[in-house]
């Protein structure tokens, strides 16, 4: 009597919250190992739980899921209040962390799993959240799910207080929740807002020192695996495929002419939801199913790229990145101003409806058509300005939208990994992710890292920093954020480039062999893998001292000109300027500059490549830096014996491509290597890098051979350990340039 409601409000609500129970309730699941048979109430074979996110899908923990036998369980439910406990077998069709294997007594986190069941089902399905739970940060939550009392498996629900996060924005993050007790088995239940009356996680354990556990948010769903070919169907997409399913069933419940009991959208229109401040639970459902008929986004990066273009919404994006339709309406929520909502979601739903497609399917064009009678239905809420803005933005889009493959047809022409289908695709700018590692110099076996998403226009996004990690362990590490950037940046055919950044004492990192997981391909063979040098002021300065030292007949004039420099060009050494003497005395350009201009004439002239350090299988040392100089700009350089793990004799090498304007340069690492690859190494290199092409298309190149190189191909053995530095003058790395404070 004390809550603001008018009289009989409060009646109202809580009728409402016993509404929303009944729904959980309906939805959750106990999960039993397949040997369960017809003793469904045996809690020897009593899994955990679990609940029904969409027709025949359960969502569970995967600690719960992967108890069983092969992957097989057995779902055990009750199709409505009073008509007893049913039983269908299902498959576990998805765990997270993908290529984990059971561990005993714990799973690492997200801990989720996705059970597929074997037949049709009658059942209900809990309605998910499109916001993530990170948002969700105080207050009560409920729960359900089964456990043992007395011998007997009994259904168990609750409130539980929120007290925080544990982790960030990786597959780490959990909720905290306290103040109630959860006994085995209720783990894998859902977890539910009771104000918006939508299930927002998944129980993934209880505290073993207190009171209460932790729960995992519904968008770590989002970081299932990324098919790696382009979409045919939605249902190459398991998460698409899902999440679709799920608002095509909530929307078709919501509208069913014989439907007696209360629908989720009823219950939260009772307890008062509003949804983004502007839709009502109805207008949500209608929406979000309209959408799910459409074709998913061609890709993550393509849905962030559209966040981006709506003149009304600027926010960061949430992590994990929205992955779907109703990902984007769900970071819409957060942002959109109260006398925009409306029109921010009409938008962003014609940008949808008008979207490039990864395939079409027979119902899109009736599908858009559907969603844009209901936009314009919602639109007469808003002035004409705005009405005439939605019309023209979907007669401009339409007009510009490319044309996307019919589902089902053959596609014809050259493949994905076709070298010379990928230099022409990557005429457009794509997105990259960018690796930076920095070995500790007190810590020589352990380094600081960080991942970076690099929009095409040369802006950064630091998605993960972490320091002190050993070398050794920097796969694993590096694994979950690795995921997160690929899948902002990857379109349909094109995986983005991945750059790593060194110092020169790191370049021998295999970076181009380490997996994501157990059962993945390597990283070089998923996409191009290239190198740049984070040092590059340092290796200047060792490939000065190493001419000095190595070429004594030179050595007086070395030091006359390096002690002239010192005297007279103070300020520019100051300042990070290196000039160098040439036989005439005048001074080349800044190196710098010379830089760019090699690197402007590689991408838009042929290119040619040329072996430095090797003739006819015996080593000779790379010219010097004033030789390299005098090399045309179209020469890529080639090194057969370089070997970036020493800071002399072979480093030197590349040290003085790097001091001579070099940004594009090949070697291989040798360990193991039988000579007489040396040869096969010069023609190889020189029939892959020479052609018509300019350089756009070396980082393509390298990918392809790695590819053919692991599928057995043996004329290509030669490209074992081959390593592409690949050092864009026009794209700085992060932080370059940024001025030290004294101390």
């Amino acid at each position: 009597m004390t809550d603001g409601r008018a009289p009989g409000a409060s009646g109202a609500h809580d009728a409402a919250r016993r509404a929303l129970r009944g729904l959980v309730m309906a939805a959750t699941v106990r999960i039993h190992r397949p040997d369960a048979g017809y003793a469904l109430d045996e809690p020897a074979t009593f899994l955990g739980s679990g609940y029904f996110v969409a027709p025949s899908w359960v969502l569970t923990c995967a600690h719960v899921a992967c108890g069983g036998e092969g992957d097989e369980v057995v779902v055990v439910y009750e199709p409505a209040p009073g008509r007893g406990m049913s039983a269908v077998s299902g498959r576990v069709a998805a765990a997270l962390p993908e290529g984990v294997g059971s561990v005993p007594g714990n799973w690492p986190a997200p801990d989720l799993a996705l059970v597929q069941l074997n037949e049709p089902a009658d059942h209900e399905c809990v309605y998910l959240s499109e916001r993530p739970a990170a948002y969700y940060g105080e207050g009560k939550v409920l729960y359900a799910g089964w456990t043992v009392i007395d011998g007997r498996l009994r259904m168990l629900d609750g409130a539980l207080t929120v007290q925080g996060t544990i982790g960030g924005w990786t597959t780490d993050v959990q909720m905290r929740l306290g103040d109630n007790d959860l006994p085995d088995g209720v783990s894998g239940g859902p977890v539910i807002d009771p104000e918006r009356g939508e299930v927002i996680g998944v129980l993934k354990s209880r505290s073993e020192h207190a009171r209460g556990g932790t729960s995992t948010g519904l968008e770590q769903l989002r970081t299932l695996s990324v098919p790696s070919a382009e979409l045919k169907t939605e249902h190459d997409d398991l998460y698409q495929a899902v999440v679709h399913a799920h608002d095509r069933y909530h929307r078709d419940r919501q509208r069913h002419p014989d439907a007696r009991s209360h629908t989720w959208a009823d219950v939260q229109s009772q307890l008062g939801a509003r949804p983004g401040q502007t839709l009502s639970p109805d207008e949500r459902v209608q929406l979000l199913g309209r959408l799910a008929d459409l074709p998913p986004p061609a890709s993550t990066r393509s849905l962030l790229d559209l966040l981006d273009s709506l003149p009304e919404f600027e926010a960061p994006s949430p992590l994990p990145a929205p992955r779907g339709w109703r990902d984007g309406l769900g970071a819409l929520y957060e942002y959109a101003r109260d006398d925009g909502a409306l029109y921010l979601v009409l938008d962003y739903a014609v940008h949808a409806m008008t979207a490039d497609r990864p395939f079409l399917a027979p119902s899109t064009p009736a599908a858009e058509e559907a969603l844009w009678a209901r936009v314009w239905q919602a639109a007469q809420r808003l002035g004409p300005g705005r009405r005439s803005a939605l019309v023209e933005r979907r007669i401009n889009r339409m007009a510009a939208r490319r044309p996307a493959p019919v589902m089902g047809a053959g596609r014809s022409g050259a493949s994905a990994g076709d070298p010379a289908r990928a230099a022409s695709g990557r005429s457009s700018a794509q997105s990259s992710v960018l690796v930076e590692i920095v070995r500790r110099g007190w810590e020589p076996d352990r380094c600081d890292w960080s991942v970076f998403v690099v929009r095409s226009g040369g802006e950064t996004k630091r998605l993960k920093e972490v320091e002190r990690v050993p070398l050794g362990d920097l796969a694993a590490h590096l694994s979950a954020p690795l995921r997160e950037a690929f899948r902002q940046c990857d379109t349909p055919g094109r995986p983005a480039v991945l750059q790593v950044a060194t110092e020169h004492s790191l370049l021998a990192l295999e970076v181009d062999d380490w997996r994501l997981g157990p059962e993945e391909e390597r990283l070089g063979t998923q996409r191009p893998v290239v190198l740049r040098c984070s040092d590059r002021d340092q290796l200047t300065e060792h490939a000065e001292h190493a001419e000095h030292a190595g070429n004594a007949e030179h050595a007086e004039h070395a030091a006359d000109t390096e002690s002239a420099e010192n005297a007279g060009n103070a300020e520019n050494r100051g300042s990070g300027e290196r000039f160098a003497a040439d036989p005439d005395g005048d001074y080349r350009l800044d190196i710098d500059e010379e830089r760019r201009a090699r690197w402007r004439w590689l991408h838009a002239h042929p290119v040619t490549a040329a072996v430095l350090d090797c003739d006819d299988g015996l080593r000779k040392p790379v010219p010097s830096v004033e030789e390299l100089r005098g090399l045309a700009h179209g020469t890529v350089p080639v090194l057969c014996r370089a070997d970036g793990h020493s800071y002399d004799g072979d480093a030197d090498g590349l040290a003085r491509l790097v001091r001579g304007g070099f940004g594009v340069a090949l070697w291989r690492r040798r360990q193991g290597l039988p000579e007489a690859l040396c040869g096969e190494f010069h023609r190889g290199t020189l029939d892959e890098i020479a052609g018509p092409a300019s350089a756009h298309r070396l980082p393509e190149a390298v990918r392809d051979l790695r590819s053919r190189l692991r599928s057995g191909r043996p004329e290509t053995f030669w490209a074992n350990g081959i390593v592409l530095l690949y050092d864009d003058p026009h794209q700085p790395l992060p932080g370059t340039g940024d001025l030290l404070e004294a101390p």
